[in-house]
């Protein structure tokens, strides 16, 4: 069985229920998610041997968080426990026109206050194919930009692939601080996950004759972003998410995967929004079980892409979906007929 490290910050998200917005809501939904702990969620219910690292408080709601992984078979074991709290995030879902809206709530974070010490990435890659990690992480504190760097370097060294998700936020640090950090880590990463706006945010490389708002997307400047961005940091791969935003409620979904000097692009789906948040972790998750298991590079990006519209339809930050229930997707099964 191939074997799969995420590292990260797993979080408490405090949603109101359906789509009230944070002024009127008296109550709130109590779950957990994090990017790289959904993508850990994602390759567990492949069938991946995922584990997820991270730090949190030894209290009861840190071991919510860790049990919230463990009940989708995620391996826990190399979570260090320690340190006083556990990040928290508000989401507020948007609908038509109005957009969803998160608060944070994660200074001084278990996590966020971890040292180099507290992780042995020697050991934690014991027996691993693949090291994974999002440009969140980094932005947390100083010390977790030093302890991904270890990790990514320890992780090239021992020959694991790595990958990583760009995803830029602006609540956490400056483009020109991501760009400093990011370009040193993209140094041992051997693929490139973004958005649409990652690239331009994080390291200045811009689509051309591209409306992301507007739904209108130009193919060929996303190969030409990709091209620069392989050409920068010598990636095997880079895939790129594509989103037209017709509204909130309302998108269309597609993506791209760059490798080899070739671009493959995916069928296109007409999404209907329950829950957007991890859409880009589901994506990532799709993609490295894919290349895990060998896809070529057409039906790797269709996989992660049928992953992600799938998770789109589904409450929480984890995509609970099965390898079969994506491949039928991906093989042209789109109807959302019942399954008798």
């Amino acid at each position: 069985m191939k074997k799969a490290i995420t590292f990260g910050e797993l979080m408490l998200r405090l949603a109101p229920e359906n789509y009230l917005r944070f002024v009127q809501s008296e109550k709130y939904e109590a779950t957990f998610g994090g990017a790289e702990a959904n993508v850990a969620v994602s390759l567990a219910n492949y069938g991946i041997d995922a584990a997820f690292v991270s730090k949190l408080p030894s209290h009861e709601i840190g071991q919510a968080a860790v049990n919230s992984l463990r009940k989708f078979g995620v391996d826990t074991s190399l979570v260090v426990r320690g340190g006083e709290r556990v990040g928290i995030y508000f989401c507020e879902k948007g609908a038509s026109q109005r957009p969803s809206k998160v608060i944070y709530d994660r200074a001084h974070s278990s996590i966020a206050s971890a040292e180099r010490g507290d992780f042995d990435w020697q050991k934690i890659f014991d027996g691993a194919d693949w090291f994974h990690f999002t440009g969140i992480t980094p932005a947390l504190s100083e010390n977790t930009a030093e302890i991904c760097l270890d990790a990514a370097k320890t992780a090239k060294k021992l020959g694991v692939t790595v990958s990583c998700d760009l995803n830029f936020r602006k609540k956490l640090w400056s483009k020109e601080r991501a760009g400093e950090v990011m370009g040193e880590l993209c140094r041992f990463v051997d693929y490139c996950i973004a958005n649409e706006e990652d690239a331009k945010d994080v390291f200045g490389i811009e689509a051309e004759n591209t409306d992301i708002y507007g739904g209108k997307l130009n193919e060929a400047g996303y190969i030409s972003v990709a091209e620069k961005l392989s050409e920068k940091f010598g990636f095997k791969g880079v895939a790129i998410t594509l989103r037209e935003s017709l509204s909130a409620s309302d998108n269309h979904w597609s993506g791209m995967l760059y490798t080899g000097g070739q671009a493959y692009f995916s069928k296109k789906y007409a999404v209907h929004i329950v829950d957007r948040v991890g859409g880009g972790d589901s994506f990532g998750g799709g993609l490295i079980y894919s290349l895990l298991n060998g896809y070529a590079p057409q039906k790797a990006i269709e996989f992660a892409v049928a992953a992600s519209c799938l998770k789109h339809s589904i409450e929480g930050d984890y995509n609970l979906v099965s390898a079969s229930e994506v491949e039928s997707l991906a093989n042209g099964n789109a109807s959302g007929r019942v399954q008798r």
